[in-house]
């Protein structure tokens, strides 16, 4: 049986799907080819239920089409392959130079561990119990916790990116927390881009930029936040780059957050974003509805020790859309406003509350905005999304605008419809059913509107 069947697969795979959706779903997977079976080995449930819904169909198709549908099955499986037998999609480059060259430690998890040099410095408050699971966040934990109990050996670099105020620098916290509660002498260091260089900076003022290097170099765990502001920040890139080659084959865990996917991020080096992508790329999205009620009454008992009214989570969480942290603001400014009155939070005590936040929101998010956005998104006029034209890439971003305007803002159906050319409330409600099911089928879909959704609640 041809060696290159899997690879086959892959390539056909990675022009048919968007970029993250194959590092997100493709990328992890293991593939052992045996005469009439090709077993795919994903790392948890998450990523093969995954598959399995949404590519096993696809695959087997490549498969056919190869002369080989009727006497070769695909199976998926919970695992990894031996590395002797193993096929995974796109190799990795090798790198520059190893760290047995460079007379560098090249030991492992697995092995004794160097006496303790590095103090700690993740926040113990951020952890997977305190981190409130929902559809947007989902993979990111799936994958951390896994990292936790198994670092430097699945998903290395993890790169989690998305908005602002998500909870990524919380879930980064939290696998380096379970790291460290499963090996209390590895070195786990976090630090903010920005940290990275003032240090790196100091040390080339100081002399002591050896030290820096071996200090970078001889973590087991290294987190940092915000890669983005690496951008345009050429020495700190070379000495960044040096160190993720140093980490990454020693087999010590690399786990790096970002406002924006790998290759968007303008200003940085080629060799680095594409290491970038070496692991596994994950989003983390603007929680839904359910969601952001369930993190409010989370937080509402774990930072104040009150317990939310339902119909007050719900208020606050149908006007605060954007993000994590503004959901705290306004559960703080209640939560304070209740104990500066000795008034109990009610439902018009919340509104009184929250009067000057949802007042100023409502400013920010219009449907002129909404619209504006998304036709400069698709590249088409905004007299185009209130026309009567049909053609799907008018009609798409039509329906997506009508959906955004339903979810960010206060008007009825009949306001979006008659805003949007004049059109029937029935129009707005099939667009936004019909949205519904895209992004549930459709990644390319999903990720148009997640995108909007994150710049305009940004």
């Amino acid at each position: 049986m041809n060696i290159d069947l899997w690879q086959h697969c892959v390539d056909r795979l990675g022009k048919e799907i968007p970029n993250q959706q194959f590092n997100t779903w493709i990328r992890p997977l293991h593939c052992i080819q045996e005469d009439e079976r090709l077993r795919l080995m994903a790392p948890n449930a998450f990523v093969l239920d995954w598959v399995k819904k949404h590519y096993l169909v696809m695959l087997r198709g490549y498969v056919a089409d190869l002369g080989h549908g009727e006497t070769m099955s695909i199976s998926l499986e919970i695992g990894s392959a031996p590395r002797a037998v193993a096929s995974t999609p796109e190799p990795r480059p090798a790198a520059s130079s190893t760290a047995a060259d460079r007379g560098e430690s090249t030991r492992g998890f697995g092995e004794q561990p160097r006496p303790p040099t590095i103090k700690a410095n993740t926040n113990p408050s951020f952890s997977f119990e305190t981190f409130v699971e929902g559809k947007s966040n989902q993979l990111a934990r799936a994958a951390g916790m896994q990292i936790g109990d198994n670092p430097g050996c699945v998903y290395n670099p993890l790169f989690i990116y998305g908005g602002v105020g998500l909870g990524k620098t919380h879930l980064m916290h939290a696998v380096g927390n379970r790291i460290l509660h499963n090996n209390p002498e590895a070195q786990v260091l976090y630090m903010h881009s920005e940290g990275f260089v003032a240090e790196m900076v100091k040390a080339l003022q100081h002399g002591t930029i050896d030290d820096f290097k071996r200090k970078m170099r001889s973590v087991n765990a290294l987190l940092i936040d915000d890669v983005q502001f690496f951008a345009g920040k050429e020495r700190s890139q070379e000495e960044f780059f040096h160190t993720f080659n140093a980490l990454f084959e020693s087999q010590q865990q690399i786990i790096l957050t970002s406002d924006r996917f790998p290759k968007e991020v303008e200003g940085l080096e080629d060799r680095l974003k594409s290491r970038f992508g070496w692991g596994l790329t994950v989003a983390v999205e603007p929680p839904d509805l359910e969601t952001r009620v369930a993190i409010l009454q989370s937080k509402g008992m774990q930072l104040f020790g009150v317990e939310l009214p339902s119909e007050v989570a719900f208020f606050i969480g149908k006007r605060v859309r954007s993000n994590i942290r503004e959901l705290e603001g306004a559960l703080r400014r209640i939560v304070a406003n209740s104990q500066f009155t000795g008034r109990p939070i009610t439902m018009d005590f919340a509104k009184e509350a929250l009067r000057d936040m949802i007042a100023a929101q409502d400013k920010l998010v219009t449907m002129d905005n909404i619209q504006r956005t998304v036709a400069e998104y698709y590249k088409i006029r905004t007299s185009d999304l209130l026309s009567s034209k049909r053609s799907r890439t008018i009609a798409r971003p039509r329906q997506i605008a009508m959906t955004l305007s339903k979810v960010l803002t206060n008007h009825s159906l009949p306001e979006i419809g008659a805003a949007f050319g004049g059109r029937d409330h029935t129009t707005v409600l099939y667009a936004t059913r019909k949205i519904a099911e895209l992004r549930e089928s459709d990644h390319r879909v999903a990720e148009d509107y997640n995108n909007l959704l994150r710049t305009l609640s940004n």
